[in-house]
């Protein structure tokens, strides 16, 4: 392993923690209000908005409610911001035309969207287990609307007798078991890469543009803590605004019912979606996952950029 790529590793897995504890309950709510039940006509839904849903949470289940489901993506958010890391590093270092020598924005996306290949790999099962769990309380409460034909986020369907899991674990040994296997695990990747490639293209293009027009220049090694911080925050919002949809569908499909499912594929899921809930469908949840990600992505790349100098 060379120098660079073991770097790259350690400064990614110090970056994920920090992404991930900044960031987990922010994601949890969002994971709930993408899939809370469809309400009947004339019926209020199940939470009136994000601080809704974050009062509901925290009084039927605690703070440790907004932490469901951290166990998964806190066993593997080193592996995966590692590789999301060590990927683009690998990736610049074929872009650039000599050592050390500065990338242009948009090289910069090309390397993240390379790397977006790369972590897919890691985020679809991590997110399937994740997505599980944040939308089980929710789901739960899906039963009587979907005997009368309505589903959960979009035409989720939930039914008498649903799995009800109890940990990340739990949910692994039920995907191995009933739904096929490891390729059960990998339940919704056309729509995590499509997220993952044009979003890690456009957070990592937009922070470097930010440090470059900071810095008055392609050299942004002078910069400081707060400015790191601020080109991270808007790193972090640039994803979820150039692919939030895609989020959505993945999420639709990875907690659909394997036994009964409402959706035959990404676009179907899309539509189904649609014209059920129109464009307000595909951007639920949209508010908790722009307030997480602006912290949590400063947490985050400041954390690479001290570990990674640190390191040498």
């Amino acid at each position: 392993m060379s120098d660079a790529v073991a770097k790259d590793l350690t400064a990614g897995t110090f970056a994920g923690v920090a992404q991930l504890l900044v960031g987990h309950p922010f994601d949890t709510i969002k994971v709930k209000l993408q899939s809370q039940p469809v309400p009947l006509p004339g019926q209020p839904p199940k939470y009136a908005g994000a601080m809704d849903a974050v009062k509901q949470t925290l009084a039927g289940e605690g703070t440790k409610g907004l932490y469901k489901g951290m166990g998964a993506p806190l066993a593997t958010v080193a592996v995966f911001n590692a590789v999301l890391f060590t990927a683009r590093g690998q990736m610049e270092a074929l872009l650039r035309d000599a050592p050390g020598a500065h990338l242009t924005v948009g090289q910069q996306m090309i390397a993240g969207g390379g790397a977006g290949v790369a972590c897919s790999m890691v985020a679809c099962p991590t997110e399937l287990v994740k997505c599980r769990l944040q939308a089980q309380s929710a789901l739960a409460t899906a039963v009587e609307p979907a005997l009368a034909g309505v589903g959960a986020a979009g035409g989720t369907a939930a039914v008498k007798g649903a799995v009800q899991y109890s940990g990340p674990l739990d949910v692994a040994r039920h995907v191995l078991r009933s739904e096929g296997g490891m390729l059960g695990l990998y339940k919704g990747l056309t729509p995590t890469l499509m997220r993952e490639v044009p979003g890690n293209a456009a957070m990592f293009g937009a922070y470097e543009a930010t440090k470059q027009y900071l810095a008055g220049g392609q050299d942004t090694s002078s910069l400081g803590r707060g400015s790191q911080l601020f080109a991270g925050g808007v790193a972090g919002a640039m994803f979820w605004v150039s692919v939030y949809p895609t989020d959505v569908i993945k999420s639709v499909i990875q907690i659909d019912d394997h036994r009964n499912p409402k959706y035959k594929g990404t676009m179907d899921a899309f539509k189904k979606v649609f014209a059920n809930e129109g464009v307000k469908g595909l951007y639920r949840g949209f508010g908790p996952a722009m307030a997480r990600s602006v912290p949590a992505n400063a947490a985050c790349f400041l954390a690479y950029e001290l570990v990674r100098e640190s390191l040498g």
